[in-house]
């Protein structure tokens, strides 16, 4: 029978489910400790985690996101292998993203990075998320019951970082499809290939290039256009491509952590409803709660450096060269650091020094971000009932049925089923009746009827994609389908401004008075992105007779959420303004 130390962290779906007592196998012959058959080491300690995270001549980030047990591009020579990494950085997976960079390259980044997470920005945003949080928890509440992941968790933190960012509202429900399709990073099963053309980072990467050539051209007071204007501590304007990637990876990454860790904080909450009371009574403890269940169940379980150079831990000799997996959820549960380190006690002692979010230079960013996402939306679910608990119907075992998800990284539920109870009082949001016509001479209205009212309705549809043309045939926010259009405005002025809401109504009161409304919506180089252009058949047509083999060419597909004319600065002699102008003439005609 194969020892716990003997099995494999990175493909093993039973130390899945239970990482913990794995690491404390592992923690049992020393922190730091080189498995049996592997050729990587393993740190369990806290000192010794805090260490290796803070010593950034020493160790390298460069395999953060492919771990430990990936083998290397080339073969370590020497005491000192940063001039070999850095030849070969581009072989590493996502070798050229923040996460993973080293020095300079590092530091100039996320100093950038630094001042896009301000406090005062945050302040700002908390006020979006606390309205945003209050129509989602009651909705849930309203049902009785709800996936506190799938349709909470989840749609939340991704709406709460696009709003941040400045990312358009008809793109986020394609975003958050798209990376709920995608494996996890860290998919055990091993499909964690960055350059495939369905993986999120190339999607989305098409769509972020057009939001950053976008913002250079016509500035916004958001974080994308901070991006696109910005200029790193040494004076130099960042590559696009830096930008971009930049750019979305804050996107992608501002996800997990958050979601993730209200999972694991309300599972908590339902295995022990004593405790669950005591924060509903004083939620001023809600966040020690917080950084408590960051301690015992962060949302990242581990993550991984390279040894640059020959050097020595807890009387272990490190070859440079040598990978090693840094088991944060291990450090945070180290009996030399933590008292009773396996069970959930609030107030701790320097509970704030936990290592869930990391250590040094790489520590994360979104950290500020993650801590008031899910203070607000456990203040708003523990004041809106009077109880919760797990759905027995849908997990009959209790917690013992609850899967994670298959990442060596990531620590987190795939779902969790709630049955919700209301607080005495309860108040359910106001929603308007769906109706696919309203009665003669009564209009519809961006105040008065749900964006769901308007879809349903083919001539309310048509004026709507008159003024907001990537509403109806593109992916929209789904779980705003429930709201009025100027409800949605509250958390997206940008995108639907009064003045566009107020002509929207003007049309809509035309229709319901029987006036003819023109409702063509014309196609252009210069405001309709690639990828829309390349959905409609008889555009493509066009597109073909002017530009031939642009709807097979590969090398299209990261351009698809740029308009041709922003390509043209990237492909000046494909795309020159005598052939754009006469692809507009035609497409002009489309309408």
């Amino acid at each position: 029978m194969t020892s716990l130390i003997e099995r494999d962290y990175f493909t093993d779906y039973e130390i899945l489910k239970d990482p913990y007592a794995y690491f404390e196998a592992i923690r049992e012959r020393g922190p730091v400790y080189q498995p049996p058959g592997k050729d990587y080491l393993i740190v369990t300690g806290f000192e010794e985690t805090l260490e290796v995270l803070r010593d950034h001549d020493t160790f390298s980030a460069i395999i953060g996101l492919q771990g430990a047990a990936m083998a290397l591009p080339f073969t370590p020579e020497g005491s000192d292998i940063t001039d070999q990494i850095e030849a070969h950085r581009l072989q590493f997976l996502g070798g050229d993203l923040v996460v993973n960079l080293d020095d300079d390259a590092h530091s100039n980044l996320r100093a950038l990075v630094n001042t896009l997470f301000v406090p005062s920005r945050l302040k700002a945003n908390e006020a979006f998320i606390a309205e945003y949080s209050d129509q989602m928890i009651r909705e849930a509440v309203a049902k009785g019951e709800v996936d506190v992941i799938k349709t909470i968790a989840t749609p939340f933190v991704t709406i709460v970082i696009a709003d941040l960012l400045g990312v358009p509202v008809e793109d986020r429900q394609m975003f958050m499809d798209t990376i709920a399709m995608a494996p996890p990073p860290g998919n055990l099963d091993g499909d964690n290939d960055m350059s495939a053309e369905d993986h999120p980072f190339v999607i989305m990467g098409s769509y972020f290039a057009g939001y950053i050539a976008d913002r250079s051209e016509n500035p916004r007071d958001d974080v994308l256009t901070e991006l696109a204007t910005a200029i790193l501590p040494n004076g130099v304007k960042p590559p696009m491509q830096d930008i971009v990637q930049l750019g979305m990876f804050m996107f992608g990454a501002g996800q997990d952590t958050s979601a993730k860790l209200l999972g694991n904080s309300i599972k908590y909450l339902v295995e022990d409803l004593d405790l669950q009371a005591q924060l509903r009574g004083d939620p001023k403890k809600i966040p020690a709660f917080i950084e408590e269940v960051l301690r015992i169940e962060g949302s990242t379980k581990q993550t991984a450096r390279l040894a640059r150079k020959d050097t020595e831990i807890a009387g272990v000799k490190i070859a440079a060269g040598t990978k090693i997996l840094v088991a944060l959820s291990a450090a945070n549960r180290d009996p030399k650091r933590w008292e009773n380190p396996a069970q959930l006690q609030l107030g701790r002692k320097r509970i704030i020094e936990h290592a869930a979010f990391g250590r040094g230079k790489h520590v994360c960013a979104g950290a500020p971000l993650a801590r008031v996402e899910v203070r607000v939306l456990l203040e708003k679910l523990l004041s809106e009932t009077s109880h919760f608990e797990i759905d027995r119907a849908k997990h009959p075992n209790g917690v013992a049925d609850l899967s994670y998800e298959p990442s060596f990284i990531i620590r987190g539920l795939a779902e969790l089923h709630l049955k919700l109870t209301p607080r005495e009082g309860f108040v359910a949001p106001e929603k308007p009746a769906i109706a696919a016509t309203l009665p003669t001479g009564q209009a519809f209205s961006t105040g008065s009827s749900s964006l769901e009212t308007l879809l349903a309705d083919p001539a309310a549809k048509a004026v709507l994609v008159k003024h907001f043309p990537d509403i109806g045939p593109g992916p929209f926010l789904g779980i705003a389908n429930g709201f009025t259009l100027r409800g949605i405005a509250k958390v997206a002025s940008r995108r639907f401004p009064a003045p566009a809401l107020d002509a929207l109504d003007a049309d809509l009161l035309r229709l319901a008075q029987g006036v003819a409304i023109d409702r063509k919506v014309a196609l252009s180089t210069g405001a309709t992105r690639l990828g829309d252009l390349l959905g409609n058949p008889v555009a493509v047509a066009v597109l073909e007779k002017h530009f031939a083999g642009i709807s097979t060419d590969k090398r299209i597909g990261m351009a698809k959420g740029m308009t041709l004319r922003a390509m043209k600065k990237f492909a000046p002699d494909q795309f020159t303004d005598e052939a754009l102008d006469a692809l507009d003439a035609e497409l002009c005609n489309l309408a």
